[in-house]
């Protein structure tokens, strides 16, 4: 039995500008952290006692005598990549729901690649890990994503991601002040509005319109630099933060015409109403979850302002994809 543990994640400043349509021409770059919230990945080798081959179990349950049969897109390109010569059980567990805006796709590629690499014996750096992730959603299932997440995901912890014209991406770890990291942490809140998405398609709109959206986008990069400075020279300034990130929100909002509705508007309103100093709606938009900065004050008042969501606590990961069980040889029964 092999265990993989992967950390969603929240991105603040720079979405967008990590897809390939545009950094390749203008350069990108994110603001983005990892959370303590994860998608679990089991695998073992099936003992031979079923008519099937592979058993996969996830919202729905897959019994299946090929992987061409497979039916979750992200399992069968990955199976398709490693061509086990053995019968496999796949189980997926997530602490939130999937189609929500916290990269819960890229985590569970990020998470299956662990966990097929460990099974066969392998260790993978967190980079590949990275690499292979985007190469499998972008390239063989051709997925309308960027690469922030399955960056993010892999390597875990709160970083600038730069995306260079030459597709070369670097993580650097913000370093700043662990109070000023506590205390951001500390005022963020988030919500769940119930409704999920497929990312794929709303981010399919914002691409077509990125050529009409340059103003927006290059503001959404340099506000990057300015998310981290503030952590870096300014004392306590989540207020000034949760102001830079209402003002991200309102230029997202510019993208695509499917990145809010008039009910998601209505909440971020009654947030902000009651006190929050920013936000913005988390992955590609069209729902999913809301995140919210406030004084610590302000948090009931909010949560009371908002009685029909659900409201999840979260601290930070730092970690990223690991491998948590590692028993590959738990059984006796082989073909």
């Amino acid at each position: 039995m092999i265990i993989t543990r992967t950390p969603f994640r929240i991105s603040f400043f720079g979405g967008g500008t990590d897809y390939p349509a545009w950094y390749k021409n203008n350069g990108g770059a994110v603001l983005a952290t990892s959370i303590d919230k994860y998608c679990y990945i089991s695998i073992r080798y099936l003992p031979p006692f079923f008519e099937h081959l592979h058993r996969i179990v996830y919202s729905r349950v897959e019994h299946v005598t090929s992987i061409s049969e497979i039916q979750h897109p992200t399992v069968r390109a990955i199976l398709n990549e490693f061509n086990p010569i053995r019968g496999l059980e796949i189980h997926h567990d997530g602490d939130l729901p999937a189609r929500a805006g916290l990269g819960s796709s890229s985590s569970f590629a990020v998470g299956l690649l662990n966990a097929m690499s460990a099974l066969n014996g392998r260790r993978v750096t967190k980079k590949n890990l990275a690499e292979r992730a985007t190469y499998i959603e972008q390239e063989l299932m051709q997925e309308n994503v960027g690469c922030q997440d399955q960056i993010t995901t892999a390597y875990g912890g709160f970083n600038i991601i730069n995306f260079e014209p030459d597709n070369t991406k670097n993580v650097a770890p913000v370093i700043a002040n662990p109070l000023n990291i506590q205390n951001l942490q500390d005022s963020m809140m988030l919500f769940y509005t119930g409704v999920s998405r497929f990312a794929s398609k709303i981010a399919g709109e914002q691409l077509k319109n990125f050529g009409n959206r340059t103003p927006e986008l290059t503001r959404m990069r340099e506000m990057v630099e300015e998310g981290a400075n503030l952590l870096y020279q300014k004392i306590n300034p989540v207020k000034e933060f949760g102001e830079l990130l209402h003002e991200s929100w309102l230029l997202k909002k510019r993208l695509a015409n499917t990145i809010t509705n008039s009910e998601i508007n209505e909440i971020y309103e009654k947030g902000i109403n009651a006190g929050a100093y920013g936000g913005k709606l988390l992955g590609a938009g069209g729902g999913g979850f809301l995140l919210f900065i406030a004084p610590k004050e302000k948090h009931f008042i909010i949560k009371e302002a908002l009685p029909n969501l659900v409201y999840v606590s979260f601290k930070f990961d730092h970690d990223g994809s690991k491998v948590i069980v590692y028993d590959p040889e738990d059984s006796d029964c082989s073909p």
